[in-house]
Order: C-alpha cells, then sequence, then structure tokens
C-alpha cells in the first residue's frame, strides 16, 4: 500500500516506441487502479477498523482495532497469538471482507517446506509437452534445446502455492495460520519472503508483488516464534472476550439466538474458563457452537439436563466433560 498520491507525466511516443509506450501506460494504469483500490478500501483509523470489522460480524476490542489499523497503515504483518478459538484467523477473513480483497490461506503444519507453500511445477503437462515437441521434430529434423529447455518452465506449467499466488495477486490477504506449528527452517524462510516481497524460482526468475499483501500470521503458541520473525511484524495477544463482549459476539453471529440464552451461554462458558482445570479451555469458537446447538434444539434458555446433553458442543476432552458435569448445578447458577 502506498500512502503517496500517484503522479501521471505526458510522453511524446514515436512508432518506434509505441509498443513499449503502450505497455507502460498500462502499467500506470494498473498502479492508479490498485491507487484508487486503496484509496476506496483503506480505513483512515483504528475506530474506522472497528467500524467496519463490526459490520462484518467481527467484533474487535480497542487494541486490536488499534494494532490493525497500524499494520495496513506501516504495511506491516501483523502476527496474532492467542488460545485457540478466540478469533485470530476470524480476523484474517474479515479482513478479506473489509478491503473487498480475496484471502489467500497457507495451513501450517509440521514438515512444510518452502515448496509446499511456493510454487511447483505441472510434471504431467511438461512430459505431456515434451512428448508433443519430440514428435513435431521428428517431422521437422531438428529441434532446439535452449527453447526446449525455456519452454519446459514457462508461466503455464507454474503452479501458484499460497504465498507466490498471494504476491502475483494485485490486492489480497494472506493468512498463514498456526505458524509455530512449522519448523525452524521454514520460519527462516517466511522471514526472507515477508522481508523483501518477493521470491526467486531458479528455473523461473524472480517474482516481486507489485503491491504486498496484507499479511496475517497467526500462532497458538505451542511453540515460542523467533526473535526475528516477531521483529518484523506488529504484535497482539488476543484475549478470550469478557462476558459483555461474549453476548455481543453470539448475538451478532446468530441473531436468531434469543438474548436470554446467549447470556447464559456465555456466562457458562465463562465460569468453565476461570475454573483453571480444564485441558482445553472453550474459545468463543465453542460458546458459538453451543449456543447453536441449543437454538437448533429449540431451546430459549438453559437448563441443567439439556446443558448436560450438549456439552459435546463446547468441551473436546472426556476429563474436562466429566469435571464440567459434576459442577453443572455450580456453573448454571445465577
Amino acid at each position: 500500500m502506498n500512502w503517496s498520491r500517484s503522479t501521471c507525466s505526458t510522453q511524446w511516443v514515436t512508432p518506434h516506441s509505441r509498443p513499449s509506450r503502450l505497455r507502460s501506460a498500462r502499467q500506470s494504469a494498473d498502479r492508479l487502479i490498485a491507487y484508487g483500490w486503496f484509496m476506496a478500501y483503506a480505513p483512515e483509523s483504528a475506530q474506522e477498523v472497528s467500524t467496519r470489522l463490526r459490520a462484518t460480524g467481527y467484533l474487535p476490542d480497542e487494541g486490536l482495532s488499534t494494532i490493525t489499523y497500524l499494520a495496513l497503515a506501516m504495511q506491516r504483518p501483523l502476527l496474532l497469538e492467542g488460545e485457540p478459538g478466540t478469533g485470530k484467523t476470524a480476523l484474517a477473513e474479515a479482513l478479506a471482507t473489509l478491503l473487498d480483497a480475496p484471502l489467500i490461506r497457507l495451513q501450517c503444519y509440521e514438515g512444510i517446506d518452502a515448496s509446499q507453500a511456493l510454487y511447483d511445477w505441472d510434471f504431467p503437462r511438461q512430459i505431456l509437452h515434451l512428448r508433443a515437441v519430440e514428435a513435431t521434430s521428428q517431422a521437422t529434423h531438428g529441434v532446439d534445446t535452449e527453447a526446449l529447455e525455456a519452454s519446459l518452465f514457462a508461466d503455464r506449467f507454474l503452479l501458484d502455492r499460497p504465498i507466490l499466488r498471494a504476491l502475483r495477486e494485485q490486492n489480497a490477504v494472506l493468512l498463514i495460520d498456526e505458524i509455530d506449528r512449522a519448523d525452524d527452517e521454514f520460519e527462516a524462510f517466511l522471514l526472507e519472503v515477508l522481508s523483501t516481497n518477493q521470491v526467486t524460482i531458479p528455473e523461473y526468475g524472480v517474482v516481486r508483488a507489485e503491491k504486498p499483501p496484507v499479511v496475517v500470521l497467526t500462532s497458538n503458541r505451542t511453540r515460542e516464534l523467533h526473535d526475528a520473525l516477531k521483529r518484523r511484524c506488529l504484535y497482539h495477544w488476543i484475549e478470550h472476550p469478557g462476558l459483555a463482549r461474549e453476548v455481543e459476539i453470539v448475538r451478532s453471529r446468530l441473531p436468531e439466538v434469543s438474548q436470554r440464552l446467549a447470556e447464559q451461554v456465555a456466562r457458562a462458558v465463562q465460569r468453565m474458563r476461570a475454573s483453571g482445570d480444564l485441558l482445553k479451555p472453550p474459545g468463543v469458537a465453542e460458546t458459538l457452537d453451543w449456543a447453536r446447538a441449543l437454538h437448533q434444539l429449540g431451546r430459549d434458555h438453559l437448563d441443567l439436563e439439556t446443558a448436560s446433553a450438549t456439552l459435546g458442543a463446547v468441551l473436546k476432552y472426556r476429563e474436562d466433560a466429566d469435571r464440567v458435569r459434576d459442577a453443572l448445578d455450580l456453573i448454571l447458577a445465577g
């Protein structure tokens, strides 16, 4: 994103320079279009970020709205850490909606490497191309080896993986989800890409982002990320919401759920988290699942019997369900 206004200058076009001038004109037009897109969709304040995120159904607090605005304004990646289910991934989805940009998601996992995140070659099509060239060469009694090699690594055989696709898009939100699952080598590769907004493909050349994507990284903090990657990003820890905000989230995302049921579900989940003895405290995602399940059963309030029967929507470990079931009358009291 570029905060400065683009300028245009008039240039004389000679017959010999017309093709290059036309290309330059098209590139200038593309830049102006991108600038117009940015001016139309980029928020001008943290308050505007909050308002527009709320319009998508995502309800941020003041700290998250501020750091999100700064990440957009400063063109910096945004690193979000927090417990599972606190809305880290949902923020990237809301940003894509806010900016009217495609969401490109890279799901990290143990053993992921650069080729799986960046690019690959379409080997079956390359082999078919080789066979077609061989058949043609037999008829023409010759083949240009250098031309054949170059044709094998043409753009049509290049398969974009998430990072390369995001760099080649004019406007995109790149979500690098659960970066803490990847290993140190992948983290180092990612740091290089985020620092330069370009990648080098040996057989193809350098691919640079004309307009860097908006990058959101998420981590459940199963391991510590390297300081170098953290320094490249703006950082925010997302806490579980308070009671009033969690009720607001339920009512915003599930307007069909009654106010009474939303308050009862949110209060019960808050008490489960506060107990401190659960293997996996429920997040906002589980709160929404529980409220949705209760509404599906036709309930407009939370009673002991129904709560016990539907704990599987909010708790994912048997030990947690047993602990909560034993204390359910206290959790639902009041």
